[in-house]
């Protein structure tokens, strides 16, 4: 499965989730939900044909290890995780989830930790944050084969367009006023 250019709507709260089932978008995120709530989210989004990332780490309920993944795919049935943890990386893999590898560009030190650890865990897509930094997204994508979304603080049209621009595949964002642009 290969994501589409452009955006992909994260989605924090249910009036959020509600109006991204509507749109025209293949892909979305779903960043934050309790675990008695995600079996049921999935399966509306998958009855409206959108394909589900959910971020790993942010769902109440659920230990990121093995057998928590093991859950989630046997369970819950998404398409795919997103999350910080290399070891929630290669079990998504293991139960053939597509995996994207979240990482925090802080600094120079953080930069070269993260190439290392997309290097180390071989995820299919890593998302970097803040992705408001078209210089580092460049230096990223020159560095690592595994193709590249921009996310966090992501507000404005020109900050899509400014990523999209630098070499990521796609920005997540969870504001609604950009889920329109393609």
């Amino acid at each position: 499965m290969q994501l589409s250019a452009g955006v992909l709507p994260a989605v924090r709260r249910m009036k959020d989730f509600e109006k991204v089932l509507e749109s025209n978008h293949e892909y979305i995120i779903i960043l934050e939900s309790r675990l008695v709530q995600l079996k049921s989210m999935i399966a509306y989004s998958h009855r409206a044909n959108k394909k589900v990332f959910i971020h790993f780490d942010l769902i109440q309920g659920l230990k990121a290890d093995e057998y928590g993944v093991e859950f989630l795919h046997r369970e819950m049935k998404p398409d795919g995780i997103l999350t910080t943890r290399g070891n929630v990386i290669t079990a998504a893999k293991k139960h053939k989830l597509l995996a994207v590898q979240r990482v925090f560009v802080l600094d120079s030190v953080a930069l070269e930790q993260s190439v290392k650890l997309v290097h180390r865990f071989q995820p299919d897509y890593v998302e970097i944050l803040p992705g408001l930094v078209p210089e580092v997204i460049k230096e990223i994508t020159e560095e690592i084969e595994v193709p590249v979304i921009a996310g966090g603080l992501i507000k404005e049209e020109d900050h899509v367009a400014q990523a999209l621009n630098a070499g990521a595949i796609a920005v997540s964002t969870s504001s609604r006023k950009l889920w329109d642009l393609s």
